[in-house]
C-alpha cells in the first residue's frame, strides 16, 4: 500500500495537468469617466437615483398598451431574434463537445476474427504428415471470439491543451448569449422607433387632409369669386396650385405610411393587427420624460455588445494557452479489458480474460515552424480582439453621447418650433383676412399657408426625433433587457 501512494498521486498530478492560458487582464476603457458636458447636455440631477437604464425592463419603459403588445409579438415572430437564439444553442452544442473531450470515452467492442490458412503456408505442415506436398488441398480454419470494454487514444492534459480549447469554446459560447441580448435590445428599440413612426405618419396624414380641405375650400371661394368678377385670374390659378400641392403631399404621406407598416410588419414578423396600432397623435407622455444614465461610463461596460466583445477577448485569450501547449510532449492512453475465445460458448469461461494498454508519448522536436506560427497567430488575433472590445466601448460611449446632445436640445427646439408655428398660424389667418377684404391679392395667404404646413410638418418631425432619441438613449444605456422575455425567443 505504502508503495502505491506514490503511483496514484504521480497519477492525479499528471491527469490534473497545468494551464499556460496567459493571465487575463480587462483593458482600460479607452474613454472618459463621465459624460460628455457642455451647452448641448442636461446637467445632471445633484442626487443621482440608483436606478440605471439597464436596470429598467422594457415593459416598464413603455406606458402604451398597444406598443408593449407590439413588442411583445417581435420577440416570438421576429426571426433575427430567432437566428440569434439558435445561435446560442449550437455554441453550447458545440461547447459540450470541446468538453466531453476532457473525460476518455469508454466504449464496448466485440469481434471475429475467421481465417483459412492452407496447412502447406503454415507452421504446422511439418509437424503434419503428407501436409507439405505440393499436391495437398487441407486448410487450417480458425475463429477467434473476443469482447471487451475500454477506451483509445485518450489524451491526458498535461499541459492544459483540451482544457484551454474548453474555456475557448465556453467563452464563444457566452459571447454568443451576449450577441443575443444585444439583438434583443436593438429590436426592441427598432419596432419602438418604428410604431412612432407610424404614429407620425397618420399625424402627418391628417395634418395633410386638413390642409386639402382647407385649399380646397379656398379654391372654390376663389373661383366663385372668379365666375362672379371680383378675383382674378392669377388668383384662381394660385389657389389651384396649392390645391394640386396638397394633393401630392397626400399621396406621399400615404405612400410613407404604407411602406412604415411594411417595415413595421417585417421587424414583428406578422402583420400587426390594426387594434395595436396607434390612433393618437405623438404625445410627449408615451416615454419617460427623464432617462437615468448614471454618472460614469463604467455602465457601459455592461452593455451586452461590450461584453460579448469581451468574451471573444477571453476565447482568444485561452486559444494562446492551447497554442503553447503544442511545444509540449503529449501523452495520450489506449486500454481494453475483456475476454477472448476460440468459440463463442467459451467466451467468459474462466482463463479467457484478456486486456490492452498502449501509452503513447508524442515528443515535438521539428515541424517547420508550424507550432510557433500557430502560437503567433493566436496572440495575434488576442490582439485584434483586444482592439475591438476597445472598439465596441468607444462606440457605445459615441452612441450615448450623442443621445444626450440630443435628449439636451431637442425640447428647447421643439419649443422654440411651437412658437413658429403659433406665429404662421396668426399671419396666415390675418392674409386671408387681408385678401377677403380685398386688401392684398392671393399670394400673401398662399405664402402664409405653405409656411405654416412646413412648420406644422417640422414641428411633427421633431416630436418624433425626441421620441425616437429616447428610445436610443435608453437602448444605448443597455436598458430594454428582460430575463422574462428571454424564453419568448428560444427555438422550441
Amino acid at each position: 500500500m505504502r508503495a502505491r501512494i506514490p503511483a496514484v498521486a504521480f497519477a492525479a498530478l499528471l491527469l490534473s495537468g497545468c494551464s499556460l492560458v496567459p493571465d487575463f487582464i480587462r483593458p482600460a476603457a479607452p474613454v472618459p469617466a463621465g459624460w460628455p458636458e457642455g451647452p448641448a447636455y442636461q446637467k445632471p440631477p445633484e442626487t443621482a437615483d440608483a436606478t440605471t437604464a439597464d436596470t429598467i425592463g422594457w415593459e416598464d419603459f413603455f406606458a402604451d398598451r398597444r406598443l408593449r403588445q407590439t413588442i411583445a409579438l417581435s420577440l416570438v415572430g421576429n426571426r433575427d431574434l430567432r437566428v440569434a437564439a439558435l445561435n446560442v444553442a449550437s455554441a453550447e452544442a458545440q461547447f459540450r463537445v470541446q468538453r466531453g473531450a476532457i473525460l476518455p470515452d469508454f466504449g464496448g467492442t466485440g469481434s471475429l476474427n475467421a481465417t483459412r490458412t492452407p496447412v502447406a503456408a503454415s507452421s504446422f505442415a511439418a509437424l503434419i504428415p503428407g501436409a507439405g506436398g505440393t499436391g495437398s488441398t487441407a486448410g487450417l480454419n480458425t475463429r477467434t471470439w473476443s469482447a471487451g470494454v475500454g477506451f483509445t487514444s485518450y489524451e491526458i492534459d498535461l499541459f492544459g491543451r483540451v482544457r484551454s480549447l474548453t474555456a475557448q469554446a465556453f467563452q464563444q459560447y457566452l459571447g454568443y448569449a451576449e450577441t443575443r441580448r444585444s439583438t434583443q435590445l436593438s429590436l426592441v428599440s427598432q419596432v419602438a422607433n418604428a410604431w412612432l413612426t407610424v404614429a407620425a405618419d397618420q399625424e402627418l396624414l391628417d395634418l395633410t387632409r386638413s390642409t386639402l380641405a382647407n385649399q380646397e375650400d379656398a379654391y372654390r371661394l376663389t373661383k366663385a369669386g372668379f365666375d362672379g368678377g371680383t378675383s382674378t385670374a392669377l388668383a384662381l390659378r394660385q389657389a389651384q396650385t396649392s390645391v394640386e400641392t396638397a394633393k401630392a403631399n397626400l399621396a406621399q404621406y400615404t405612400r410613407q405610411l404604407a411602406q412604415d407598416l411594411n417595415a413595421l410588419h417585417l421587424l414583428v414578423g406578422q402583420p400587426v393587427p390594426d387594434s395595436l396600432l396607434p390612433t393618437s397623435r405623438l404625445e410627449a407622455n408615451l416615454l419617460p420624460a427623464r432617462i437615468p444614465a448614471g454618472l460614469s461610463s463604467a455602465l457601459l461596460l455592461r452593455r451586452p455588445d461590450v461584453l460579448a466583445a469581451e468574451h471573444n477577448l477571453l476565447a482568444a485569450n485561452a486559444n494562446i494557452g492551447a497554442a503553447r501547449a503544442a511545444f509540449f510532449p503529449s501523452l495520450s492512453l489506449t486500454a481494453n479489458y475483456g475476454s477472448a475465445s476460440s468459440g463463442l460458448n467459451r467466451l467468459f469461461q474462466a482463463g479467457s480474460s484478456a486486456w490492452t494498454f498502449a501509452p503513447a508519448i508524442n515528443i515535438p522536436i521539428f515541424n517547420g515552424g508550424i507550432n510557433q506560427a500557430n502560437l503567433d497567430y493566436a496572440k495575434l488575433q488576442r490582439d485584434t480582439n483586444v482592439a475591438q472590445y476597445e472598439k465596441a466601448i468607444q462606440t457605445a460611449f459615441r452612441e450615448v453621447a450623442d443621445a444626450l446632445a440630443a435628449r439636451g436640445t431637442y425640447d428647447e427646439q421643439i419649443a422654440a418650433q411651437s412658437r413658429l408655428v403659433e406665429a404662421y398660424a396668426d399671419a396666415y389667418r390675418l392674409a386671408l383676412l387681408r385678401f377677403r377684404s380685398g386688401l392684398d391679392t392671393y399670394q400673401a395667404p398662399l405664402d402664409s399657408q405653405r409656411s405654416l404646413f412646413n412648420a406644422q410638418q417640422a414641428l411633427i418631425t421633431l416630436r418624433l426625433a425626441r421620441l425616437q432619441n429616447l428610445v436610443t438613449l435608453y437602448k444605448t444605456l443597455g436598458g430594454g433587457w428582460s430575463q422574462q422575455t428571454m424564453a419568448a425567443a428560444l427555438p422550441r
